[in-house]
């Protein structure tokens, strides 16, 4: 249970790089309902991963919970902010992937 808690929290962590995206380009209201999805992402991400740490090792439940914020971010910016989708990120972030899965193997 603890695992989809901290993929929870990863997916957060990615929610809240999602709306500070969108809060650069927004002004007014929108920007403030931007803000306010920062926070509560924020929020909910870092409770979720401080409830995960709880059973899951810090050392293994931290660099999943930002790994997992990292794959969703560069895969957000590539599919929604339109940034470049290059070999060389495209291989990277593959083997990140691939580190987080090992990460929970071991």
């Amino acid at each position: 249970m603890n695992w989809i808690i901290l993929v929870t929290a990863g997916l957060f962590e990615a929610g809240f790089t999602f709306c500070l995206g969108k809060m650069k380009g927004a002004d007014g209201a929108a920007y403030w309902l931007w803000c306010s999805g920062f926070a509560l992402s924020t929020l909910l991400s870092m409770a979720l991963l401080a409830k995960a740490v709880k059973t899951i090792p810090i050392g293994t439940a931290y660099p999943v919970w930002t790994g997992i914020g990292a794959v969703g971010t560069v895969l957000m910016g590539i599919m929604v902010f339109k940034e470049p989708a290059t070999a060389g990120r495209i291989f990277f972030i593959s083997t990140l992937i691939i580190s987080i899965i090992g990460l929970k193997i071991v």
